[in-house]
């Protein structure tokens, strides 16, 4: 498909206080684009609002909360009149080995990321189909492949990935699209805070070339940004995650054999490991929780 012009567009980003949120905002906001962005910590939000060159404006909201989800789409629409563009990029990370991990924070990876972007879809695809929009579900190589010590997190990126694409088939006929985004291992506080455990570093970088390397946030997010302006279907953070695809049948066999191997060679070093949410992103759906518990 032809490239759509961002000027004038509007764009609502979830999980938009760091990391890809944030730098997508930023690079949305320099093609034009009016941006909403949403997440659970007001003041990050206020300022990286502040700092976009055009129209800007945040909403604090748990993506998980359907009510405030609709509230926030209802303002949004209110705000800049129109939506025509939801990245559904909201997502927390935890690791460790199943049988030894936080039940709470596993299940709030799922709630994030699964049910949180469906929440974000389910609140903003009537704007989207008034305006013949795009939305865009950020999955992951996790989607692709199968991974130890990632249970949760690759539960719910194949989880959305599926969603996004049975999504697609529903609403392509109402004029709006639907694309998942996939990124490899990239410079974020979530892929930074995974590799504080050194069980979970060395066990990655103890994969295949390239899946093994930590990719820079800049170049991926620019062609997230190509892939929104072409309202693509597919969207590869990295050059390689498009041959990902062919091979993916032969993956979970793989990985089960290689994994065994690897986690006995970690076995020792397994007890005591973190297995609560992971990275500044994690802390923040953390301390929010907290503090709505209290």
């Amino acid at each position: 498909m032809s490239k759509v012009s961002l000027e004038g567009q509007v764009a609502v980003v979830t999980g938009a206080a760091r990391g890809v949120g944030e730098l997508l905002a930023r690079k949305l906001s320099a093609r034009g684009a009016s941006v909403a962005l949403v997440g659970l910590e007001p003041d990050e939000l206020k300022a990286v609002a502040e700092r976009l060159h055009g129209d800007a404006d945040h909403w604090h909201a748990d993506v998980t909360d359907h009510v405030a989800m609709a509230r926030v789409a209802r303002e949004v629409k209110a705000r800049f009149g129109k939506v025509d563009i939801v990245v559904a990029n909201a997502g927390v990370a935890t690791g460790g080995p199943f049988a030894d991990s936080d039940p709470e924070a596993w299940r709030r990876v799922i709630e994030v990321n699964l049910i949180g972007s469906a929440v974000t879809a389910r609140a903003f695809l009537p704007v989207l189909t008034e305006s013949r929009g795009y939305l865009l579900q950020i999955a992951s190589l996790a989607a692709i492949t199968p991974a130890p010590m990632m249970t949760a997190y690759c539960a719910s990126k194949s989880g959305v990935e599926a969603y996004a694409h049975c999504l697609r088939a529903e609403v392509g006929h109402k004029g709006v699209r639907v694309g998942v985004g996939y990124l490899s291992w990239t410079d974020t506080d979530m892929v930074r805070g995974a590799d504080q455990e050194d069980v979970m570093r060395e066990l990655r970088q103890r994969l295949p070339w390239p899946s093994n390397k930590t990719y820079p946030l800049g170049p991926a997010v620019d062609r997230i940004v190509a892939g929104i302006e072409r309202r693509s279907s597919h969207v590869y953070g990295q050059w390689w995650l498009r041959g990902m695809q062919g091979i993916r049948g032969y993956l979970p066999g793989l990985i089960g054999t290689v994994g065994q191997r690897e986690m006995r060679r970690f076995e020792p070093r397994l007890r005591g490991m973190r297995t609560g949410l992971v990275g500044a992103g994690g802390a923040a759906d953390e301390q929010a929780r907290a503090t709505q518990r209290s």
